[in-house]
């Protein structure tokens, strides 16, 4: 029901939902996972039943993983750009043509109900007519529009353009095509990943992460899950912690270890563990998460620039906030609600915090960077202007023979860097072994 008490036809709550949550992704760079927090998200989507917040999600998350194309499309159909401050309805032709073009709703419902709130809305009650026609000429040229807008890159043309110039246009595209695959969940297993993957239904991925068949209902409701034999982690979120091998009887920190997963590996690898989080509501999680797992860390709560222990570790691992570019595939509004200038500002955190770091770690002792940025900005290039004024600083390649079936993985430098069209799909992410001599 609207605010003016005036009833609303079935489907339009979550249409408006949808068009508030782009407008404030695209227009105000709002992340979209705090828009649909069941508890603290935009209110017209909180206000929606379970199913509608789904139906939500997955326009709006289609919407952002298609949004080039959507737009081209449009722009096909209108005579000519929609006037100055017409962003809503913009987005209401978005929402509109997302449902036509790539989800299984009826042509028919998405006009009607793109119409209908065009005419709810004061600022959109002239384009009436035009909503109607564009889009049900959209749903008449709909197969010939799809062919003609198919080459169009998924990706803002910024963030096309580096990845374009850093990996070669062929690469580019995989990897702009690849964040349109759903996105698997892989889980890392405590032990036997081969028994895990038969109960599951699961495959052994090579690195040993356990990839998950799709499945309906939630997944703290699979076996194992409550008894902690195993957590939710992305195949490449797994390999940083991998790259340490052995860690029996050494002291390791995890500085950024909130939610955990990367502390319960260590832990695993025999680590005794210190994990350091400046959030106490994430700092909580992990402990949550630890207690499910059934282990244990010192947990300290702690900007990791802040950190002074009294005793040096054997080693570090930092796992840092970056622009999150390598996870497009879980969260497509990042290269839209991030840009170049967002980009320096967290590769140049990101250095200060690998110089606190390397001071942490006793002579002798390793220090894992690694954070999930495709830009190499935030990664290759980082790395080695540190490297090249910490003279006591090394690099330890990683050995392709350590770690068989992963040779693409690991870069001329003997670093790791995973891109989402690898290993049939996963997040993009960089990892470096640096030993303090």
């Amino acid at each position: 029901m609207s605010s003016s008490g005036e009833e609303w036809k079935p489907g339009l709550g979550s249409r408006v939902a949808a068009v508030k949550i782009l407008s404030a992704v695209l227009d105000k760079k709002t992340s979209l996972d705090g828009m649909m927090d069941a508890e603290n998200g935009n209110p017209a989507y909180r206000a929606l039943t379970v199913a509608d917040r789904s139906l939500v999600r997955a326009i709006v998350n289609t919407a952002l993983r298609h949004l080039p194309r959507i737009e081209a499309a449009l722009g096909m159909l209108l005579d000519g750009p929609l006037p100055q401050g017409a962003r809503s309805l913009h987005h209401v032709f978005v929402v509109g043509a997302t449902q036509m073009l790539y989800l299984d709703v009826p042509d028919h419902s998405a006009v009607d109900l793109a119409v209908e709130q065009a005419h709810r809305d004061p600022r959109n009650k002239r384009f009436v007519k035009l909503v109607n026609a564009v889009l049900r000429r959209l749903g008449r040229e709909k197969e010939s529009v799809l062919q003609a807008i198919s080459g169009i890159p998924v990706l803002p043309e910024w963030f096309y353009a580096r990845l374009a110039t850093v990996y070669g246009e062929t690469a580019a595209k995989r990897m702009a095509e690849a964040q349109l695959i759903p996105s698997s969940i892989d889980i890392t297993v405590k032990s036997d990943p081969e028994r895990w993957a038969k109960t599951l239904n699961g495959t052994v991925m090579p690195n040993g992460s356990v990839r998950l068949a799709s499945f309906e209902g939630a997944v703290s409701a699979l076996e194992g899950f409550d008894e902690g034999e195993w957590w939710v982690q992305d195949f490449s979120a797994s390999m940083p912690v991998r790259l340490m091998g052995d860690l029996t009887g050494k002291r390791v920190a995890d500085l950024c270890a909130a939610p955990g997963g990367k502390t319960a590996q260590l832990i695993l690898s025999g680590a005794a563990v210190t994990a350091l989080d400046q959030s106490g509501n994430r700092l909580k999680r992990l402990r949550d998460n630890l207690k499910r797992l059934k282990l244990e860390a010192e947990t300290v709560e702690s900007n990791m620039l802040k950190f002074h222990p009294d005793d040096l570790f054997d080693a570090v691992l930092l796992d840092a906030p970056c622009s999150s570019t390598g996870t497009l595939r879980k969260h497509p509004d990042v290269c839209w609600t991030k840009d170049e200038r967002d980009i320096a500002k967290l590769a140049a955190l990101q250095e200060q915090m690998l110089r606190h770091a390397i001071t942490l770690v006793k002579p002798g002792g390793i220090v894992v960077f690694s954070n999930c940025s495709l830009d190499p900005s935030e990664g290759e290039e980082m790395v080695a202007k540190v490297l090249k004024s910490e003279p006591t600083l090394k690099r330890v390649p990683v050995s392709s023979a350590a770690f068989p079936g992963l040779e693409a993985a690991i870069d001329a430098n003997g670093d790791l860097r995973t891109t989402p069209d690898m290993f049939g799909g996963v997040d993009g992410f960089y990892a470096v072994t640096l030993r303090r001599t």
